[in-house]
Order: C-alpha cells, then structure tokens, then sequence
C-alpha cells in the first residue's frame, strides 16, 4: 500500500509526432523536484515490439539502457537527466508487452476461462503497471508519457486506461497534461489555433478534458490567440501555456517555469501547502554556462555509423554537453560518417579536432573508417575515447598496426578471421534470438592500481556501469597486446571480461576505451568522470596546438628578421 495518496499527471501529445512530449514530461519532472517533490516517471509506447532492443536506429533512434538491464525508449534518458529518478524495467511499457503480459497469463488460466479482451484486462494491465511502479517507488508524484499521437489506432488502450484512472483515483489526484501544435502559416502571416482545436476534441471524444496545454509554436503565443484556445478547448487562459523553441533543452524547465507551469500544477493537484516554492539556482547557472562559457570551445568529432540521426546517439550528445558546463567550456560536436574515411588522404579531415570519439553500434559497416580514425589519434597523440564498439575496434587497431597481426579482427565483421582479437560473448554461443539477449545492464568493474582509469574515477578500485553488447574482447590476445604496451586497465570481477583499455600516460595524453557506456549515467548537474576527463583533455590538447603555431610563427618571424638583417648587411658591405 502506498504512505500516502500517489498524485498522477498523464502527458499526452497531438497534430504531429516529435512534439517533445518527452522533454515536457521531464521538465515537469525537474520542476516538482525543485519544489520538494520526489518524483518517478513512466514512458507508455503504443508499438507492438516487446522493447526497442531490436529496432533500427535509424528509425527509433538511441536504445536507453537501465541498470537492470531493460531496452528501453531513449525519453527514458531524459528522465534521468532531468530529474533524480532512477530508470528500470517498470519505468516503460510498450503495447507488446502489456499483450504478452496479458496472453501469458491466459495461457496459465489465470482468467479462469473468460474470453480475453482489450476492455477490461488490456486496459487493467496498463493501470496495474502505473499503479505498481507508484507503489514500487512510494512517491508524490508519477508523471506518466503516452508515447504516439492522440487518434492513432494504437494508443487507444492506453488513452482508455488513463481516462478510467482519473474517475478511479479522483480528479484531485489526476491531471492531464496535453503537448499541442500552434503552427505559424508564412502564407497568411499567422499562428493558427485549429490543429490544436482538432486534436483537444479528439482526446475529449476519447473522455479525457485536458487541464493544460502546452503549446509547441516558433514564436510567442499573443493574449487573444491564448484566449482564443482557452475558450475553444475549453481550458483556463492561464492553463494555456506558449512552449517555444529555446537555445538548450535545458532551458525548458526555466521557460515553463516562467509561466506558473509548476504553481498550475500543485494548485490542481491541492500540493500548494506541501510544496510550496521551487529551487532551481542550480538550473539556471548550468543553462548559463552553456550559453556563455567562460573558457572557451573544443572540437569534438565523432565517427560514427549512425550521423544521419544524431538521436542514436542522444545520450553522447547530452554527456559531452555536460563536460563543456564541468570545465566552462562550449563542446564543438562534428559528426563524421567513418565509410567517408576510406578515401586517400582522409587525415585531412580530422587533424582539426581537438579530440576524437567512437561510440557503440553494430555491424562492419563503416568499422575500416573508424581503426583509420583510431590510427591516427593513437599515432598523432589526439585524445582518444573509445565506448563499446570503439574500444573493440581500439583493440582491433592495436593488434594489427602494432602487434602486427595483420589479419586481427571481429567475428561480428568476419567470422573465418583466424586471429579474433574480438568475439562473440562466451555466454550467447548458440544463442540465436536477438532480443534481450546481449549483455544488459550495470556490471562491476574492477580498475587497475596506478592506471588512468582509476585516476579518472577519483582512485575508486570499484566501479559500476551499464553495458549493452553481444561482443567481447578475447582473452587469448591478451597477453601480446600487453606486451606491446596497451593497458588493461578495467576487469570484471570474476576476471571474465575486459572492461577498460588504456594507453599509458607516458606515451598518449589520453587514450581510453570502455566496453560500457558510461553516457547513460551522465547528469547535466553531475557529469559522468570519463567525460569530464576527455573534454579537459581535447582541452589541454587545444591548447597545445595553439601554442605550438604560436612558436612556429614566432619562429617564422625571427627567421625572416634574420634573413632581410643578413640581406641588409651584404648591401651594406656593396
């Protein structure tokens, strides 16, 4: 039984897709943090895959991963990023999975012969997981995110369920928070209110009166189109509020805030008197080191396989954007296809990084381009951070330009290689099915005395963090890259798994590689150490660069001075 009575806001989005349900969500979250709150949130997705795990980045975007193990949708990451919530299995549930939750129990005879369908059991298993995670987490408040767009076919169980929530749980315990399109028509010169119009009526059809809009449009909402709304949508004025685009997403928070989105809130949900007044000094400090850092900016490429969509890799982004606001800097991020590296003098295209960092993916394509990228980082002294993917392939480049075992390679890449430096992940031979089936989740790593990734990790000789991979380093090899100076710097306990290689600090400035991935626990307000540590390093790295063209101009000077003197005096001497 829950302490006290769980409170529920339900976000829910329409007109289009890719309205930011997901960062409203978490900057609701932020805000009820901020005001004292303890807080939990939940993704609901309509699609019928179990999870995300098997899905095409291109089309999904970035799999989140939690520390038990579960594929989750990336606005799970924000969450996390915005708010002290911790993800897990119970924080996202996709229509696949509620059926199969449902179809297993019908198979046991738990229904006891009744004929199964979507009202009552479909819509009670939704409310069963929202109920169960209020109880799991004992919180004020669970902020749940009805994923898809209100009038899709799909998401009807969902919207249904919610709607028998707030009748079951009291409308004093309930509010639904509703993410709009106020588009602006350049041909007329005008914001226009009817998609808003259509998509309010399509949710009160459902039986769901929103209490709030938020109104995603390119420019300010005026007064009279905000009462215009109010008054059609059948919402107070004040409960319309204008959702614009801003520099940061970090930003959010602060402009909702601005317009009592968080006092709206707790009057609806009778929280005044509990939690009265929001913190968020911190907040605003971060969202103005982003926009105006005091240090200066770095260049960061990533070679990646997945650039075409920068929300494959969404948590990297917001994980580098985190160590710029850690050192005052502005984190420069180019992506770079790695396939664009296979061309002849394709050093050109990265000695004006600062640094260089290779991130997780899957397949062979585009792996040539990044041990090119891997060469002359290591070979040129550029910092270098390799996650998952990258540090395989760091080892794979390792073997083969210093080792000289020129045909080291992947069985992900080649099966027949005879020298597999990297392979399938001992535990899933035979293992054919592709979901759920990798490593998943947070796993204890044990770091190297005196190494650089113990010093990174502030001399802790234990550490956890998520992994998501189906590869692995092999053992085997260990022992000739050793001996060819690369470190092994992080083990798994049971002395299993490589979870870290370095190179020493004597012979790069940095070059550090990661079977985790150590982006999916970076907060804007607590960066992640690796991170910190590689963007102090493109930073150092910067530095370096433009001291030494200093001196060569310097030097330049001092020997054309030297030359028209030597000129000077041969005239002089005629």
């Amino acid at each position: 039984m829950n302490r006290k009575q769980t409170k529920y806001i339900f976000v829910t989005g329409g007109v289009v897709s890719s309205l930011g349900k997901g960062l409203a969500a978490a900057s609701i979250g932020c805000l009820m943090e901020a005001r004292g709150a303890k807080v939990t949130l939940m993704k609901l997705d309509p699609y019928i895959n179990v999870d995300p795990g098997t899905m095409s980045p291109f089309q999904h975007g970035e799999v989140f991963v939690t520390d038990d193990g579960a594929e989750t949708d990336l606005d799970l990451g924000h969450y996390e990023r915005f708010t002290d919530a911790k993800m897990s299995q119970a924080n996202n549930w996709t229509s696949g999975r509620i059926y199969l939750s449902v179809i297993e129990k019908e198979r046991r005879g738990d229904y006891l012969g009744k004929t199964i369908q979507v009202i009552p059991h479909i819509t009670d298993e939704i409310k069963m997981a929202i109920r169960e995670l209020a109880d799991k987490e004992q919180t004020d408040i669970v902020i749940c995110e009805i994923g898809g767009t209100v009038g899709d076919i799909e998401s009807l169980p969902f919207m249904e369920a919610i709607r028998q929530m707030g009748n079951e749980e009291g409308r004093e315990n309930v509010i639904f928070v509703h993410v709009t399109l106020v588009p602006f028509i350049a041909a007329a010169g005008e914001l226009k209110t009817k998609p808003t119009q259509h998509s309010v009526r399509e949710l009160r059809e459902i039986g769901i009166a929103p209490d709030i809009l938020l109104c995603r449009s390119d420019r300010p909402l005026p007064l009279e189109l905000r009462r215009k709304i109010a008054l059609f949508c059948n919402v107070k004025e004040g409960a319309v509020i204008s959702a614009l685009d801003v520099g940061t997403i970090y930003e959010v928070p602060l402009a909702l805030h601005e317009q009592d989105l968080d006092s709206l809130i707790v009057k609806a949900l009778h929280l005044e008197q509990e939690f009265p007044n929001a913190e968020l000094k911190d907040w605003r400090e971060l969202v103005s080191t982003i926009k105006e850092p005091s240090e200066g900016m770095v260049k960061i490429g990533i070679i990646g396989k997945y650039v075409e969509l920068e929300d494959s890799y969404k948590s990297l982004r917001e994980a580098l954007t985190h160590a710029g606001v850690a050192n005052n800097l502005r984190v420069k991020i180019e992506w770079f296809e790695s396939e664009n590296l296979m061309k002849d003098g394709y050093e050109t295209d990265l000695q004006d990084f600062d640094a260089i960092l290779v991130p997780g993916g899957f397949g062979k394509r585009g792996v040539s381009g990044m041990i090119r990228a891997i060469k002359y980082a290591r070979q040129s002294q550029t910092p270098y951070f390799g996650i998952c993917l990258g540090m395989q392939t760091a080892c794979i480049e390792f073997a083969r330009n210093v080792c000289e075992i020129s045909e080291a390679d992947s069985t992900e890449f080649n099966e027949n290689t005879p020298h597999p430096v990297i392979f399938k992940l001992r535990d899933l031979v035979n293992v054919e099915e592709l979901g759920g089936t990798m490593r998943l989740g947070a796993w204890d790593c044990e770091l190297k005395e005196d190494s650089l990734a113990r010093e990174i990790y502030g001399g802790e000789a234990k550490i956890s963090e998520r992994h998501r991979h189906r590869y692995e380093f092999n053992p085997k090899y260990r022992e000739e890259l050793e001996k060819n100076g690369l470190v092994f710097s992080g083990i798994s306990p049971n002395r299993k798994f490589v979870e870290m290689i370095e190179l020493p600090k004597e012979t790069h400035p940095f070059f550090v590689g990661c079977q985790f991935h150590p982006e999916y626990k970076s907060k804007p307000l607590k960066v992640h150490p690796l991170f910190n540590h590689f963007v102090k390093a493109a930073w150092q790295n910067r530095i370096n660069s433009e001291n030494l063209k200093i001196e060569e101009t310097e030097e330049n000077h001092s020997a054309i001075e030297a030359s028209e003197a030597q000129a000077a005096a041969v005239s002089s001497d005629d």
